[in-house]
């Protein structure tokens, strides 16, 4: 197969493309030109390029790019651990999904030959920060919630709908992904000093993830021919915050005593804290295990123990 990857710079992009290679699939990148070189003209590049540019903005994706993809694969985004969410940074974080979004669904509804699959990343703040703990699980089907990340995975995935009427379109809500970097990072280095913090009562669920399982689950998409719209990225056990900090606590042999009150997180940073830390959205990955996913990292505790390494 021949996946065109946009977004390969990041811990999900850069173990996809090993992932891919590895197994045989032919991976190009779509590439961010340099903001100190000059604009790359699309119709200049052809189909025997092996890496293709463009500027993240509608018209800038090389048609040749798209003709020569059986499938693309997409993981733009701006990082939403950068605080504070300041209005400038929530211009961002939007901008930086919707627009590539919108990009890539135009290229692909003009293409003459369209791919034959899309995987564009989306999230599980669809389901919104509003959520009570005692929630119910949350398949694919239920309703988007509230908040400012509810707003822009909404955003972000009504961009990329248009191409879903010239190729199959997956729209990977993905969670908490764990491995050796992201926001796993800074929980493992507090918990290695004795600073593992649980963030208010701990009882909110957060979707987690291993990475080796997020980068399969979007390569058995490609293959999955019933797997169409959006599609949940996460564990098959639900895990709360709490529950997660004590894992990672007693995996590392490290203490497990610190509390941030909600107040004083909402205080500090604002919605961000409600969003990121305190929202509760106990996810159901029913359309992957409904296609036959089989998980290697079961539980929290393997993925866990998956991305800190030996």
């Amino acid at each position: 197969m021949r996946v065109l990857l946009a977004g390969q710079s990041g811990m999900i992009g850069q173990a996809l493309g090993r992932a891919l290679t590895l197994s045989g699939q032919n991976v190009r990148p779509l590439l961010r030109a340099a903001p100190d070189q000059p604009a790359k003209d699309p119709a200049e590049q052809t189909e025997q390029d092996t890496i293709y540019y463009w500027t993240g903005l509608p018209g800038s994706v090389p048609p040749a790019a798209i003709a020569w993809a059986d499938a693309v694969v997409s993981l733009n985004g701006a990082a939403l651990a950068q605080l504070p969410w300041t209005k400038r940074r929530r211009q961002v974080i939007m901008a930086s999904r919707v627009d590539t979004a919108s990009a890539i669904a135009r290229s692909i509804r003009e293409s003459a030959s369209p791919p034959a699959v899309w995987v564009s990343a989306s999230a599980c703040g669809y389901y919104g920060s509003g959520l009570p703990p005692d929630s119910p699980p949350l398949r694919e089907d239920a309703p988007s919630g509230t908040g400012f990340l509810a707003g822009v995975v909404r955003a972000w995935e009504a961009a990329a709908w248009p191409a879903a009427s010239s190729c199959r379109l997956v729209l990977a809500r993905t969670g908490l992904v764990l491995g050796p970097a992201g926001l796993m990072r800074p929980l493992a280095l507090a918990t290695r000093f004795g600073l593992g913090v649980r963030f208010g009562d701990g009882r909110q669920y957060w979707p987690w993830i291993s990475l080796r399982d997020e980068v399969r689950a979007i390569a058995f998409t490609l293959e999955a021919s019933d797997l169409l719209g959006p599609v949940n990225l996460a564990g098959p056990e639900l895990a709360s915050a709490g529950h997660l900090g004590h894992l990672l606590a007693r995996i590392s042999h490290r203490p497990y005593w610190l509390r941030l009150p909600a107040g004083l997180l909402r205080a500090s940073l604002g919605p961000a804290a409600q969003e990121l830390m305190l929202a509760s959205q106990p996810v159901e990955p029913a359309g992957l295990l409904r296609a036959g996913f089989t998980f290697l990292d079961q539980t929290p505790a393997e993925a866990i123990v998956t991305a800190l390494g030996p």
